[in-house]
């Protein structure tokens, strides 16, 4: 089944609404009108109008002026002020949505092969940080640890539309899904989380700071929202040089506050970016509800104010996330940013160290009956590609994979003294290090 097709998202009132646009639409009131932003303010004595091209186009990233220009009258000028109109400007915008049950394999262009192998991954991401939890219980892993289980859809389902190792990932601290679905190893992952000098950083960064560049996985960072930037500016590094390639970027619900997330939604607009923003809301952040944080929980309509185009996706299905994943990067392959909200829910704590008192038994074993790998192993049995003894039959290789790795992180040493300084600058001789 086809998507339902959104309405273009523009700061210009709509001159009518799409019916078939689904019912998810924002009303609001703007001073601008269309006819008001061709209208030079009177007397203001510039040759410029505002239905004249600004100098510093939107998506021109090389803009440099070739002359001195006049201060009022040359490229550089500012454009004059549109009158205020007269009545009220009502603007309509409809966000797309992918629906969990709504998308086939056959709608993803997904085989058997295909799903077999996503359900592996996500069993892994499971089973993984599963092990971790308990190696943090035995104080074989250091540091915070904040766990991705719920979420495996949205880094399966991403990972599946992606050209692995040329496009660019980044994250924040909730990394192991991701870095596994990328490619990791279950063993580098896991002696990164044991600090130890064969893992994905070489033990430097631990549980937060997955990394592995030559799958195009760019962190695992800990300032909350902060990364967001970088992310935006790898969408900007792949348009500079013209190779093709898009930047997904994660966020949780809790950084969507965070001023730095605003500033790169803002320059991904404005240079027209191969962005995908994505808020990974699994609804409570830290600890607090999203209804109780935000004067606007339904974060698809920051979109509205940047002028990118927004999507609702269910997170905890990995056919919704693929299919979404997959118009998302053929959007911005043309160069188009996308704000996209993935509904999820985790089934840990924000980290080890989180009680949960702001959520009932109740609603969590509700909220159970959404489990995105029982989803898919449903999936594969419905379709005939396997019963349920082969499904299980692989979730017994992937514990016995996930063993393996934490007796690999065990018995690897940890990093020496001397390479402290080792991968602090990608240049091999920089001239501040002796």
């Amino acid at each position: 089944m086809a998507a339902t097709d959104a309405t273009p998202q523009s700061l210009r009132p709509a001159s009518a609404p799409d019916a078939s646009a689904p019912d998810v639409s924002a009303d609001a009131l703007s001073g601008d009108g269309a006819d008001a932003l061709a209208a030079p303010a009177s007397g203001s004595g510039s040759e410029t109008s505002a239905a004249t091209a600004p100098p510093f186009a939107k998506g021109d990233i090389g803009h440099q002026a070739s002359e001195v220009a006049d201060e009022t009258t040359g490229p550089d000028a500012p454009a004059p002020l549109a009158m205020v109109p007269t009545e009220t400007v009502t603007v309509t915008y409809s966000f797309k949505t992918y629906a969990a049950g709504r998308f086939t394999a056959d709608d993803c262009g997904l085989g058997k092969d295909d799903l077999i192998a996503m359900y592996r991954g996500m069993l892994l991401q499971r089973r993984f940080e599963e092990r971790a939890a308990q190696m943090y219980g035995k104080q074989k892993i250091s540091g915070f640890l904040h766990l991705y289980i719920g979420q495996e859809a949205i880094s399966t389902g991403t990972a599946q539309a992606l050209n692995v190792g040329h496009d660019s990932v980044i994250t924040a601290y909730r990394d192991h899904g991701l870095g596994l679905a990328l490619g990791m190893t279950a063993r580098e992952g896991m002696a990164e989380m044991f600090g130890k000098s064969t893992g994905s950083s070489k033990g430097k960064g631990g549980s937060m700071h997955f990394f592995k560049a030559e799958r195009g996985f760019y962190g695992g960072h800990g300032i909350v929202g902060g990364h967001v930037p970088v992310g935006v500016g790898l969408a900007f590094s792949h348009k500079y040089l013209g190779d093709g390639g898009v930047s997904v970027s994660f966020l949780g619900d809790g950084a969507v506050g965070q001023g730095a997330v605003h500033e790169a939604l803002n320059l991904a607009s404005l240079y027209e970016l191969p962005a995908i923003v994505v808020i990974e809301n699994n609804q409570y952040a830290m600890g607090t509800a999203t209804h109780r944080a935000f004067g606007q929980p339904e974060f698809t309509r920051l979109g509205v104010g940047y002028d990118i185009e927004s999507w609702i996706v269910d997170g905890m299905d990995v056919l919704a996330v693929t299919k979404a994943m997959q118009d998302a990067v053929a959007i911005a392959r043309e160069n188009r940013p996308l704000l996209i909200e993935m509904r999820t829910y985790r089934y840990r704590g924000h980290s080890m160290s989180d009680p949960q008192k702001y959520r009932t038994k109740e609603e969590m074993d509700a909220r159970k009956a959404d489990d995105p790998i029982v989803r898919l192993k449903a999936v594969l049995v419905d379709m005939g590609h396997a019963s349920v003894e082969d499904l299980d039959a692989i979730d017994e290789q992937v514990k016995a994979e996930v063993t393996d790795a934490a007796e690999f992180a065990e018995t690897s040493p940890e990093p020496t003294l001397e390479s402290a300084y080792d991968d602090v600058y990608t240049q091999k001789n920089y001239p501040f290090i002796c």
